[in-house]
């Protein structure tokens, strides 16, 4: 597969800001449409089609949510440009048409770029869960470990992610409003592939120094939804091509 890069990052992420990076977002800029669109989108639907267990996964309790994101995703859609609803098909910025009658988050999968996961804090639970998720573009996680597990068991690779860590990320998503959504984005060298799972037996085998080619850039989203509480963690990713541009960006 040719590798899939935008020509560069928002402006707004092209100075990493101290962590953990949390801003307000008008609810009008939470989804985007760049330039990569098409070939992204190209590769979304090659692996569901191919990959569909590894991109893709819920939980039993958690259709209220996933169907409620998928409301709010198709009233967000139609608001950008390039989208067009025709009773119950959209038209796509690529020129496809994508039934909404199918599985809400597959559907989600064919028509936005953004990866969706969805959180859920069960009654009795003093953290969010892992509920669902259409996760194409994994950065070093696989989603077949993580669905169904609270936060701090879902960062349980990573050494910084200590008792301290959890309980701020907890209060951050506990803080999240209805239409007051909340973004970050964080940056790191990577390969050029969009898909890249990784288990977490193998994670502190990675070693980013040799992989340095391409900038790596999470743009991610915190949306409250107003009926099942849940919050939509959507992740918009970029991949930009070092050696075109210089280290300099």
């Amino acid at each position: 597969m040719s590798e899939i890069c935008q020509k560069d990052l928002p402006e707004e992420m092209q100075v990493m800001r101290a962590l953990p990076g949390i801003q307000p977002l008008e609810m009008s800029d939470w989804l985007r449409v760049d330039a990569a669109y098409a070939a992204q989108m190209r590769e979304r639907i090659r692996l569901i089609g191919e990959q569909r267990g590894d991109v893709h996964a819920t939980i039993d309790s958690s259709e209220p949510a996933v169907d409620e994101a998928f409301e709010a995703i198709i009233a967000q859609v139609q608001t950008l440009e390039g989208f067009t609803r025709v009773g119950d098909h959209m038209l796509c910025p690529d020129g496809r048409s994508v039934d909404l009658n199918g599985e809400p988050l597959i559907v989600i999968g064919h028509l936005i770029q953004e990866d969706i996961c969805i959180l859920e804090r069960p009654d009795g639970s003093d953290e969010h869960i892992l509920s669902a998720a259409i996760l194409c573009f994994p950065a070093h996680w696989t989603l077949s470990e993580k669905i169904g597990k609270p936060m701090g068991r879902i960062h349980q690779p990573v050494d910084e992610y200590d008792e301290n860590v959890r309980r701020r990320v907890q209060r951050l998503f506990d803080g999240v409003q209805v239409g007051r959504p909340l973004w970050r984005f964080n940056r790191a060298y990577s390969g050029a592939t969009l898909y890249q799972p990784r288990l977490e037996k193998d994670y502190s085998e990675y070693d980013p120094s040799t992989v340095n080619d391409f900038l790596r850039s999470e743009r991610q989203v915190l949306v409250r939804l107003p009926n099942s509480k849940a919050v939509i963690f959507s992740i918009h990713t970029y991949v930009i091509d070092q050696r075109e541009i210089g280290e300099s960006s």
